[in-house]
């Protein structure tokens, strides 16, 4: 556009509107679609609506999903640092009270820092012998033959690797059950508060009774572990010995016991119901794909010879890795994450008032046709394929900027220890024809993954101690 004197006028052309979900009813909003199939319901918001798309989780609040990859890192690494946690880790934080996972700004900042020693890769490596151990002896216990529930293995050995990693051992087995049920109910209860209005959760509902007791008792368990611990007075080498000597940067005191057990619950959600659910998955792609089990195998069989998977192993298996990788992708365990806008934030060409929740699906993301061909398909070698450029911002396992998972090492290092082990002991095979569904609570895991157990011929030795 030219104005009368010739110069050329820079028009502002408005984003469009940012469409609103179908379906949202008063006082509920969208949480009858959502309790119903949150999964299919997030999934389908993809192929409906535009890059953003209104939902209501809370009556009065408004919450965007960011469908859009590029956008989703925008708001992750340039606005992360900005941006409040959001509605999913305030429940959490019923939970896990102030903790690196639900801190957000300079607090989460500190906490981080706080952190990192117990994730360095010195520390991880003195690990590795307590998560083959540990995986060791739960394969011990699995009878040939019979039937497996594989997803409550998986939970079962994810929480043996925490207790000698964090606790070194130190909870009792009655206790350690406990703690293992009422962590179940605990996520399960987070996942439907997400979903739910908050007048919802303050009903004097049976499942908020379960909740509170069994978040109490969580809580109790773990702040008794760190008292015991702290009146030993002594290193036990674990990860709950390194919080106890560390220090506030700000006031140079002693972090307090409370701080404590909140790090050491994140420890412990983060260790275990994550790494169950794509250990699970993980097992479940390879009894459905023979070809690729039989890749496993002769990798670790070419890097391994007959002794069993050490730290130093762990970069040279290239086609785990993207096994692992794959289930990441297909199966990841994150379907709802969120963050709050503090004040106004430019997210792209659209200006979002401040109190709006954004929120995007992980795994929704990462089964978009459009960034990953062939999505439904479980293909570890299509990070091999040059004709494509890797969708770096579509492919987030452990989020991105500075709120990235802590953990991830660690993470990737149990998976890979846990199904190099039991994979040379034992085949885990579905019945014939037999498919699973995904359920979403705090994470995607099985449905019910029921598996029979055939010891291998050839297996690999057990390892000595």
């Amino acid at each position: 556009m030219i104005d009368s004197k010739g110069h050329a006028l820079v028009t502002l052309v408005a984003p469009p509107p940012i469409p609103r979900a179908a379906g949202s009813l008063p006082f509920l909003g969208h949480a009858i679609q959502l309790v119903r199939d949150n999964l299919g319901f997030i999934a389908a918001l993809r192929t409906t609506y535009g890059p953003l798309v209104e939902i209501t989780l809370q009556p009065g609040t408004r919450t965007l999903v960011v469908q859009d990859p590029g956008l989703v890192r925008t708001m992750l690494t340039d606005l992360g640092p900005s941006l409040d946690k959001g509605r999913f880790f305030e429940k959490m934080g019923q939970l896990l009270g102030d903790s690196v996972v639900t801190a957000a700004g300079q607090v989460h900042v500190r906490k981080r820092r706080q952190l990192q020693p117990a994730f360095g890769r010195e520390r991880i490596a003195r690990y590795v012998g307590t998560m083959r151990a540990e995986t060791d002896t739960a394969v011990d216990g699995w009878v040939p033959g019979e039937l497996l529930d594989v997803r409550e293995a998986m939970v079962g050995l994810s929480l043996d690797m925490l207790a000698k990693t964090v606790f070194s051992g130190s909870l009792d087995d009655a206790t350690f059950r406990r703690l293992r049920a009422d962590l179940s109910v605990v996520m399960n209860g987070v996942g439907a508060r997400v979903m739910l209005p908050d007048w919802i959760e303050r009903l004097p509902l049976p499942a908020n009774r379960r909740f509170t007791a069994a978040r109490d008792a969580v809580r109790a368990t773990v702040d008794r572990a760190v008292t015991d611990l702290r009146a030993k007075g002594h290193d036990t080498g674990d990860m709950l010995s390194l919080l106890l000597r560390a220090t506030d940067e700000e006031t140079g005191r002693p972090l307090s016991g409370r701080e404590i057990s909140s790090e050491v619950l994140t420890l412990a959600v983060a260790g275990t119901e994550t790494t169950a659910s794509v250990l699970s998955w993980v097992l479940y792609e390879l009894a459905r794909a023979p070809r690729i089990e039989a890749r496993v195998l002769a990798e670790l069989d070419k890097v391994l010879g007959d002794r069993p998977v050490a730290f130093d192993d762990l970069g040279r298996l290239p086609y785990l890795g993207r096994v692992i990788e794959e289930a990441l992708r297909l199966h990841h365990t994150g379907w709802l994450v969120t963050r709050r806008t503090v004040t106004e934030t430019r997210l792209g060409p659209w200006t979002v008032p401040a109190g709006t929740e954004l929120a995007y699906c992980q795994h929704a993301l990462h089964r978009d046709p459009v960034l990953f061909p062939n999505p439904l398909v479980f293909d570890p070698d299509r990070w091999l394929d040059d004709t494509r450029p890797r969708p770096t911002e579509a492919f987030l396992p452990f989020g991105a900027g500075k709120h990235k998972c802590i953990g991830d090492r660690f993470a990737l290092t149990e998976l890979v220890t846990a199904i190099a082990t039991i994979t040379r002991r034992v085949r885990l095979e579905l019945a014939p024809g037999r498919t699973v569904r995904p359920v979403a609570a705090a994470t995607v895991r099985p449905r019910t993954l029921l598996m029979t157990v055939r010891p291998r011929a050839d297996a690999a030795p057990r390892a000595a101690g």
